[in-house]
């Protein structure tokens, strides 16, 4: 009967010292093992309110530590992004978007491989909410990340102003997500973009499709030791990038600028730029929303084993094998 091991990865304690527990590898956070976690002839006491949610992470000097590289990894994403859809647009070429989407598989898997050592490498709240529902990470972990992402969105934001000159962040928002943009017309302003509910339901089902085709490989501790960091984190930069190309490509839209995924990301140019950037801008942030909890769902449903995780027990001749001995 085929069988599968767990991921052996050595867990290091605020001491620096290895304990040799297994763990969730990745993006998921490496968790603390705390003592009610241990089996000491099943003399385990249950967990209270506090230890579900890991309130003491909320004094854990390591915490907000790793919260550091999450904020400074969010300003590098959000800085870089920006740039890049900047001047993708900028460069006059007949497929911004194959260019633009390019570029942003590359970021997006070099500062995962950098900041993945330090904090796990979320350096978005989708991760973050999405590992917190899972229970990869203590919610209160999450709360931390979460609030240093955004800080990192708003720095990396403003760094991007800093550099660009007024009309450049001026006529494309300063690369942040947009559904709709205001141009000059014959007549007028002319308001150009999607419909909300179009927005929505895209940022829905692409952050659907984000965490299913490609977080979770690193959330599955055997997959994720089967294909290796490299791989796994190059898969996510893929399929973020093929999502950034889908949903820019899919309306046509020349106001909208494409599903976000990752709402401090979303935050930082609506911060700086403010106007426009706030219509709409719940979008980016109810409909990944929803999409992580559409996504626990699914983990809640799926079999703990996943797929012959038993072995191959149908197998057509052994079948046939069962089949001859019923004669007999």
């Amino acid at each position: 009967m085929a069988t599968t091991n767990s991921a052996q990865v050595v867990l290091v304690d605020e001491e620096g010292f290895s304990s040799g527990n297994k763990v969730q590898p990745y993006l998921a956070t490496t968790p603390r093992v705390e003592p009610w976690e241990v089996d000491h002839g099943n003399k385990e006491r249950s967990l209270t309110l506090g230890d579900r949610l890991g309130l003491e992470d909320l004094s854990s000097m390591n915490v907000w530590r790793a919260s550091i590289g999450e904020l400074l990894g969010t300003a590098v994403l959000v800085f870089m992004i920006d740039t890049i859809v900047i001047s993708s647009f900028e460069s006059q070429t007949k497929i911004p978007n194959v260019l633009m989407s390019t570029l942003i598989a590359i970021t997006i898997t070099i500062l995962l491989l950098a900041v993945h050592p330090i904090s796990g490498g979320h350096m978005n709240p989708v991760i973050s909410f999405s590992a917190a529902l899972v229970g990869l990470i203590s919610i209160s972990r999450a709360f931390i990340y979460i609030i240093a992402q955004c800080v990192g969105g708003l720095l990396g934001a403003l760094a991007l102003q800093a550099v660009v000159t007024h009309d450049i962040a001026q006529n494309f928002s300063l690369g942040g997500c947009t559904l709709t943009v205001i141009a000059p017309g014959p007549h007028g302003p002319v308001v150009t973009g999607i419909d909300t509910s179009q927005a929505f339901w895209l940022e829905i089902i692409c952050t659907f499709i984000f965490l299913f085709a490609s977080i979770w490989l690193a959330y599955d501790h055997r997959q994720a030791k089967a294909l290796g960091i490299i791989v796994v984190f190059t898969i996510i930069g893929i399929v973020l990038g093929l999502l950034v190309f889908v949903s820019t490509t899919l309306t046509l839209k020349k106001g909208y600028a494409g599903a976000g995924m990752n709402p401090a990301r979303c935050l930082g140019p609506a911060m700086i730029r403010g106007g426009h950037l706030w219509d709409g801008h719940w979008v980016f942030w109810i409909g990944p929303m929803i999409a992580c909890m559409a996504f626990y769902i699914y983990t809640k449903i799926i079999p703990s084993n996943h797929f012959h995780a038993i072995g191959y027990r149908h197998d057509f001749f052994n079948v046939l094998r069962a089949m001859v001995n019923l004669t007999h």
